[in-house]
């Protein structure tokens, strides 16, 4: 059994110093060098993968309508909110507070972030001027958060354009075809 162990314990130190023998040479300093492999070449091509990029023109779209469904959700129940009485006005402000955490929640591709935070700032104002309105604030205050409201929707609005790529027309300069002498 003694002879078994310093077998054991002499082909360990065996083995160990051939490891270290083969590690490598000596530099001057007492360094070890290490052999490096040559760069092995990355490759250039890109590799399709399962998961399509949401950001794509063909795909932006799907992506695009699932954060318009919550603010299409919203508008009508702003609409209804607004013309409620004021004693009654807790239900709507609830129910918009509810689509709004939902929109919150919604993750989003990088390309949609700022249509998103859009939306947000839009929802927020719209239940803190309700909001403001059933706690009886000044008429100023309530016509503040009504436009400051308004302007960020259209901020959204503007925003969903240039993510679909659409032309937006104000709606000063429609125009109509000119009237013609045949049917």
């Amino acid at each position: 059994m003694k002879k078994s162990r310093l077998s054991i314990i002499l082909f360990a130190f065996a083995l160990t110093t051939l490891l270290v023998a083969c590690g490598g040479s000596e530099a001057g300093n007492g360094d070890v060098e290490v052999a490096t492999a040559s760069p092995v070449p990355i490759p250039t091509e890109v590799v399709p993968t399962a998961t399509p990029d949401p950001c794509l023109p063909g795909n932006i779209e799907i992506e695009v309508e699932k954060v318009h469904k919550f603010m299409r959700e919203f508008d009508d129940a702003s609409v209804l909110a607004a013309n409620m009485p004021r004693e009654q006005l807790s239900d709507g402000i609830a129910e918009l507070q509810k689509i709004r955490r939902d929109a919150e929640d919604q993750v989003v591709p990088t390309c949609l972030i700022t249509l998103k935070t859009h939306q947000i700032a839009h929802m927020n104002s719209v239940v803190n001027t309700l909001l403001a309105f059933m706690g009886e604030s000044d008429q100023a205050t309530v016509d503040q958060g009504i436009a400051l409201a308004r302007e960020q929707h259209d901020n959204y609005t503007l925003e969903l354009a240039r993510v679909l790529r659409l032309t937006v027309v104000p709606a000063g300069e429609i125009t109509t075809p000119a009237a013609t002498t045949t049917p």
